[in-house]
């Protein structure tokens, strides 16, 4: 399993949080989705077997929330 944390500035409130936590949750191979408001920071546990952080990156573009970079951990 991996963990990547992006960075996405546009998160000001809940509604962003669920927006976000909505789009990112029901993709295969994604595990957990958490959302810290103040830090504007996503941060993704997934199976990288299964989806890869260019289809995160993708699918919050498609929801007007734009990703400005992205963090292994």
């Amino acid at each position: 399993m991996a963990r990547t944390t992006l960075t996405v500035p546009d998160i000001s409130c809940e509604h962003c949080e669920r927006t976000i936590t909505a789009a990112l949750a029901p993709l295969e191979g994604v595990r957990s989705v958490s959302v810290d408001i103040p830090r504007k920071k996503v941060q993704v546990d997934y199976d990288e077997a299964s989806v890869d952080v260019d289809r995160f990156k993708a699918v919050l573009q498609e929801e007007e929330y734009p990703v400005e970079s992205a963090t292994e951990a």
